[in-house]
């Protein structure tokens, strides 16, 4: 199904893609390759509304447009950490790196379509399929929201997406019905009240006290008014207050992110965290201000296509290419595209096999700057689509 020529190729381009890394909604260069490799297996991608990331639909001879699409869906961007690997592709562009594996899911599905395209062009495509690439996963909402605005899903009965997992074999993927990332929102709080001594708290709003009882008593609340199945949870990454340590300041500023697993409580928690919020400030005399982003929901694999990803999978590298997986704790984007259509998203392994048995060594994980995979996920990645969609067309009435 994949040549050793598009086998190459595809691997070259990934590291190209590695060596030059843009951050979200900056995929300006990654949009423009991608186009051109496209275009010039005759397909006619189109950009996407808010400038980059792109679009790009496969059909069969004589498709007039009333089969519903097959989707897969890889993002562009990368993150704002060095890289600090000692490899020839190496990033060039400081401070920036592909540590999420973004190059990868953008190389896969690139492979899967131009795989599809060589089929089309020979009459065996068996349905239509499009290839989104999408900007900026890792910018809270997320850049699934601007590919949506841009029309993607209009037409689409089932979406795809591949992740990558350093503690899964290359050559294999997780799998999970249901619920298999979380939900993740930003929380901004701002206190403000009257400084002053601190030889004399009771004339002033205390608002180090008041900031550390909403650190410390917001979690608390929420604990006792979410059923704790809905694994609920609210961590803070940044405290801003004070200058000087005699003196009670008039401003602080709180920053963190609420964690759900299950989908209604995250529904709710909006509503939830800012009523705690608030009890806890007006009990301390603060003002308060609450900026409550929403990030993402749960991405929440559908049966049928998890089950249908799992059969392609053993059809193409046997019984035991599949293994089961956890729910992650964090958030991704592709849950926006499944709360409008089915579809399902499989981990794809990337760790060379037998790198997770080195006695002592720290696990790999993504978002590390030292992040690399076995590329051997890469020809993978393109089977598993490309067999996928062959599936799927086959199982339709």
């Amino acid at each position: 199904m994949l040549s050793d020529a598009l086998r190459r190729e595809l691997v070259a381009f990934r590291r190209d893609l590695h060596m030059h890394p843009e951050l979200g909604h900056q995929e300006v260069r990654t949009t423009a390759v991608v186009k051109e490799r496209l275009e010039r297996a005759g397909l006619a991608p189109r950009v996407l509304d808010c400038g980059t990331g792109l679009v790009c639909d496969i059909r069969p001879a004589g498709d007039a447009g009333r089969l519903p699409l097959l989707a897969l869906r890889a993002d562009l961007d990368a993150l704002p950490i060095p890289d600090t690997k000692t490899v020839a592709y190496r990033s060039t562009v400081p401070g920036r790196a592909h540590a999420c594996g973004h190059d990868v899911h953008t190389t896969v599905v690139l492979g899967a379509g131009l795989v599809l395209a060589g089929l089309a062009a020979r009459g065996a495509l068996p349905q239509p399929v499009r290839l989104i690439f999408q900007p900026a996963e890792e910018v809270l909402p997320g850049g699934a929201t601007d590919a949506i605005d841009s029309g993607v899903l209009d037409g689409v009965g089932r979406i795809l997406a591949l992740h990558c997992d350093p503690k899964v074999d290359a050559g294999r993927i997780g799998l999970k019905t249901g619920a298999i990332t979380s939900a993740c929102d930003r929380l901004e709080i701002r206190l403000t009240g009257d400084g002053g001594h601190t030889a004399r708290p009771h004339l002033t709003t205390d608002l180090v006290t008041a900031a550390a009882r909403v650190i410390t008593d917001v979690p608390a609340l929420l604990a006792r008014r979410v059923d704790t199945r809905a694994g609920l949870a609210v961590t803070w990454g940044r405290l801003t207050t004070g200058h000087a340590s005699n003196v009670i300041p008039q401003r602080a500023e709180i920053s963190g992110t609420m964690r759900c697993l299950e989908l209604s409580a995250w529904r709710a928690a909006k509503d939830l965290v800012e009523e705690a919020v608030g009890e806890v400030a007006r009990l301390h005399q603060a003002k308060y201000e609450i900026d409550y982003i929403r990030g993402v929901p749960p991405v929440v694999n559908e049966e049928t296509t998890t089950a249908l990803l799992a059969a392609a999978m053993t059809e193409r590298f046997g019984a035991g290419s599949v293994e089961p997986t956890e729910q992650s704790l964090g958030g991704e984007d592709f849950s926006w595209y499944l709360e409008q259509v089915p579809g399902a998203m499989a981990r794809l392994g990337v760790r060379v096999p037998g790198d997770g048995e080195r006695p002592g060594a720290p696990p790999r994980d993504i978002h590390q700057g030292d992040f690399d995979v076995d590329e051997s996920a890469i020809g993978v990645g393109v089977e598993l689509l490309t067999t996928t969609a062959l599936l799927d067309a086959a199982e339709r009435p």
